[in-house]
């Protein structure tokens, strides 16, 4: 039986920053609790941080209602921020006036952030797991052979010969 995980995201769309510079606020809080992460984009300085900031309190906001709506049991405490996305939107061409009366061409970015905040797996279960300690002692076959096993001789080309040096001393004379 699969484990299912629940969910929750928000979305904002069409953002007025390039994808790369939401992709560093979204890079510190991806896969944080949504405790930590949101004081990650509280105390961020990048002029994106409030909206992240605000996308993840819709997004905790979110994990509340529907689960209240489903009548699921979410613990709000538990949440974290499963995937954090920013995707390119349509970019606005835009002219700015060049020397001697040309124009040059720039475009200007827009981002689609999308939050997804999940549930942590409990490691709590109703049933526990007790290895027997006779099955962990008893070594396997393939465990003896294994330490018992020579290890196979290296080729003759792997022989090395050392050749015999000899040293002159040279005294210095005044």
């Amino acid at each position: 039986m699969a484990v299912v995980t629940k969910e929750y995201r928000a979305e904002a769309r069409f953002q007025r920053v390039s994808p790369q510079k939401a992709r560093l606020v979204l890079d510190l809080i991806k896969g944080r609790g949504v405790q930590e992460a949101l004081e990650t984009a509280a105390f961020t300085k990048k002029r994106i941080a409030p909206v992240i900031h605000k996308l993840l309190v819709s997004a905790v906001d979110n994990a509340k209602y529907v689960s209240g709506e489903r009548g699921d049991d979410v613990d709000v405490d538990n949440l974290y921020v499963k995937q954090a996305i920013a995707n390119e939107g349509p970019r606005m061409k835009r002219i700015r006036p060049a020397p001697m009366g040309r124009a040059y061409r720039y475009q200007r970015r827009l981002t689609h952030i999308i939050l997804s905040v999940a549930e942590r797996a409990t490691s709590e279960s109703l049933v526990t797991r007790v290895e027997d300690p006779k099955a962990a002692a008893k070594p396997t076959k393939n465990a003896k052979t294994a330490k018992t096993a020579k290890p196979a001789k290296k080729a003759s080309s792997s022989k090395v010969t050392k050749k015999a040096t000899t040293v002159k001393k040279v005294s210095k004379k005044a």
